[in-house]
């Protein structure tokens, strides 16, 4: 493999994304240089792409979701050997701030992210990134399920700050890769009903066959009364992965009394919250934001164990130079998840 210039994927501005070629960049003392083998389109580069992610604006390089293989390690980065396949945890925290020092790295003060932002994102032939943040992929572990491990631990992460779910009724908004996420980690940590919503059918029945006990369409206006129905009472969590301002309020009627709303999707646009509902019926408004170690590790037990169906969630693939196809096909919001795939790299 030529080292000294790579394939490297832009989203150069609103709408607008190209391949373009350009020197790999030096190996920092702390970095590993990786070989990209897959990488995910992810809902928050549709939302840069178009402008409307609330941090993330064009130019960036895109690529977070991503899995290659280690071809030089720096100085510095131990612990590591060149040949492993890795997947970057992208989150790039201080190490030293209040949230840094008291296990919440994942919003660190000083935050940087790998392929959101950053001056290095994985949807290239070559890309360094701190060695630290790298994470094994086990034995076993073919790249449909390597991939996987980012975009599960996010889910993860929002039942962690849940609580203990084991026989709660959950709610689930969005049926898309997160919601289908969700489902499986609220599968794995016990709920006892679970029911999803979307606007799609081709999603909602996505759902139930992979073990949703029910699904509501959410574009029923009295999606709430129907998700109730569906449950038998007020769900005890709902989790938004579409983060909106009518599934915000929604979500906060399904819960009516004590219960907890999660917003693990990114919203694309300030929403109202109806503030004495939630202060009269005591509901807690969580906000969920990527991952920590803890969630990677775990979503690698869950893909390990078989809690994901991989062949399921990946329903297209696009080599490096066909990414603006691939980005247009994920826009497009009927794909669950979209690959690019290095040349030559079979998935499984």
């Amino acid at each position: 493999m030529d080292t000294h210039l790579r394939r490297r994927v832009k989203v150069s501005a609103p709408g607008v994304v190209e391949v373009i070629e350009e020197a790999v960049p030096e190996l920092r003392s702390d970095e590993a240089l990786v070989s990209l083998r897959v990488a995910g389109v992810c809902g928050s580069d549709i939302h840069g792409m178009h402008g409307s992610h609330p941090t993330m604006k064009p130019p960036y390089f895109p690529g977070h979701e991503v899995v290659g293989v280690i071809e030089a390690l720096g100085a510095e980065a131990t612990g590591f050997s060149v040949g492993q396949l890795v997947t970057p945890e992208p989150t790039l925290p201080c190490g030293y701030c209040k949230m840094c020092s008291t296990g919440r790295s994942n919003i660190c003060e000083n935050l940087e992210f790998f392929g959101c932002g950053f001056r290095e994102g994985g949807m290239a032939d070559l890309f360094t990134v701190r060695a630290s943040r790298l994470h094994i992929i086990p034995e076993g572990f073919d790249l449909r399920m390597a991939f996987l491990i980012e975009p599960l631990s996010t889910p993860l992460h929002a039942i962690r700050l849940a609580g203990d779910i084991r026989d709660k009724a959950v709610v689930i908004i969005g049926c898309g890769t997160i919601g289908l996420l969700m489902l499986a980690a609220a599968k794995a940590h016990g709920a006892r009903r679970i029911v999803m919503t979307d606007v799609l059918g081709s999603k909602r029945e996505g759902a139930l066959r992979l073990g949703a006990d029910a699904v509501v369409d959410s574009g029923d206006a009295d999606v709430a009364d129907a998700v109730r129905a569906q449950l038998g009472e007020t769900a005890d969590v709902v989790f938004d992965c579409v983060s909106i301002q009518p599934t915000v309020i929604s979500a906060i009627e399904m819960v009516q009394r004590g219960g907890i709303v999660v917003t693990v999707g990114v919203p694309s646009r300030p929403v109202q919250i109806p503030l004495f509902v939630l202060q009269d019926r005591q509901v807690r408004l969580q906000g969920s934001a990527t991952y920590v170690r803890e969630d990677y590790v775990r979503a690698i037990e869950i893909i390990a164990a078989g809690g994901v169906d991989a062949a399921h969630m990946i329903t297209s693939t696009y080599p490096l130079e066909e990414a603006a196809e691939a980005f247009a096909a994920a826009a497009g919001g009927d794909q669950i998840k979209v690959l690019i795939v290095q040349d030559g790299v079979e998935l499984g």
